[in-house]
């Protein structure tokens, strides 16, 4: 991870980085504020590096890391990854959406609140974290898609997992909650086995 670790953070225009006396690193964008608590050991600063294709002077972050000890290269690594994904966060945004595979599958959101019909005998009501948005869109002769925004990758990536485990997909005809793109791995049935 130490690579991962040495690489500069660079800094997209509008986002200001600020290291608190306690090691806190907070990221502020056009899109929100994120904050991160970083380990004592590990040294955050907000500086420049030089882009080695225009040769232009870039703000970005810098992490390093007292000694080459195991435990600080991982860590290195680590909260330079965190740092990095707020930092896209805070610009970009991040989206995860999900497909409903099922016949009579629905979603529909009502604030902060998802609404599906999962083929149970009960609806089921999936509240959504405040920094979490979500739409629902069911195009004709289509699976519904539940599309999640937030601009915390870790957040998203919770919802979005604990989303899928309402109900996974199954090997033989793929019903569920599958990630759109997402290759599942399928099963022949049993007259196909029989042959």
């Amino acid at each position: 991870m130490s690579r991962i670790g040495k690489l500069p953070v660079n800094l997209p225009a509008g986002v200001t980085v600020e290291v608190a006396p306690d090691n806190t690193v907070s990221v502020k964008g056009p899109l929100g504020t994120l904050s991160q608590k970083v380990d004592s050991d590990i040294k955050v600063e907000v500086g420049t590096h030089t882009d080695p294709h225009t040769g232009k002077e870039i703000p970005a972050v810098l992490v390093t890391r007292p000694t080459n000890q195991p435990r600080h290269r991982s860590l290195h690594g680590l909260y330079r990854a965190l740092i990095n994904n707020m930092v896209i966060g805070v610009s970009k945004g991040y989206e995860i959406k999900q497909e409903l595979v099922g016949v009579g599958f629905k979603a529909e959101v009502k604030g902060q609140v998802l609404e599906m019909s999962l083929g149970y005998s009960h609806d089921t009501h999936f509240l959504l974290p405040k920094e979490v948005t979500a739409t629902a869109v069911t195009e004709k002769k289509g699976n519904p898609i539940v599309t999640l925004k937030s601009i915390d990758k870790q957040l998203i990536g919770q919802v979005a997992a604990k989303l899928r485990s309402l109900r996974k997909p199954e090997p033989y005809k793929g019903k569920g909650i599958k990630f759109v793109g997402e290759q599942l791995r399928r099963k022949a049935g049993k007259s196909a086995g029989a042959k």
